[in-house]
């Protein structure tokens, strides 16, 4: 099992005084400091007055749904997102998605598998932050169609221009840009990628959509991100850029 995430400031935000309880003593078993929010308006202040390390996020919330409080927080600042959703929501797990949430976790819930799923993203957002050096530093740049991607910084580039991706996009994206040519699975993916061996599959295709819109020339007619058909997806190193 991975080594839990150093302490951090997490911001549950969910109107359901239960769930928003069980949440917080949870994560405050594990050693988080927590701060709650029953609603979009009040999660908003407090992520702007806090700077919270990552928000658990219920989608049902008066004020502000959690989609509109996930798309301003985006557009402010890259703070990472776990979204709470209900049981039948694959229409509003795909949608905050889309917006850029990192993972989600499907009520009912186990509050375990939530601790587990917080400490996977805050690992994966505080390499993110590391400054150049060390072993960071030491890995080789990734380079193939005009796309520059440095594992050290934690940083891509299209042409010169740096690329705005997500913690899960970056992933997602040097893990294929370093395997060029092989087909993965959409359940390799998962686990190579998000590190669980179990989850919504849709969470890959989703990610893989939004990462084509950002790196191809025509997201319609993928040249890098190949969809091997029965199989997966496959990363072209030799496709024009």
């Amino acid at each position: 099992m991975s080594t839990p995430a150093p302490p951090a400031r997490i911001l549950v935000v969910d109107d359901d005084p239960t769930v928003a309880e069980i949440v917080t003593g949870y994560l405050r078993r594990a050693g988080h400091a927590v701060d709650h929010a029953a609603d979009g308006p009040a999660a908003l202040t407090r992520v702007g007055r806090d700077a919270p390390d990552l928000v658990v996020l219920d989608l049902m919330l008066p004020g502000l749904d959690g989609l509109e409080v996930c798309r301003r927080l985006r557009a402010d600042r890259p703070v990472p997102v776990i979204m709470l959703t209900a049981l039948g929501g694959e229409e509003d797990r795909i949608a905050g998605l889309e917006l850029g949430a990192d993972d989600y976790v499907t009520k009912p819930f186990s509050p375990r598998e939530l601790v587990l799923r917080v400490e996977s993203v805050l690992r994966r957002s505080r390499s993110a932050a590391l400054p150049p050096g060390g072993l960071e530093e030491q890995q080789a740049l990734l380079r193939a169609a005009g796309i520059v991607v440095d594992p050290g910084t934690r940083r891509a580039f299209k042409g010169g221009t740096e690329l705005g991706l997500t913690l899960r996009e970056f992933d997602l994206l040097a893990h294929l840009m370093a395997r060029p040519g092989r087909a993965h699975t959409r359940e390799d993916l998962m686990r190579d990628v998000w590190g669980w061996d179990f989850g919504d599959l849709s969470t890959v295709t989703v990610h893989v959509r939004r990462l084509r819109a950002k790196i191809e020339d025509d997201p319609a007619a993928p040249r890098l991100i190949q969809t091997v058909w029965g199989v997966g997806y496959r990363f072209e190193a030799g496709a024009p850029s």
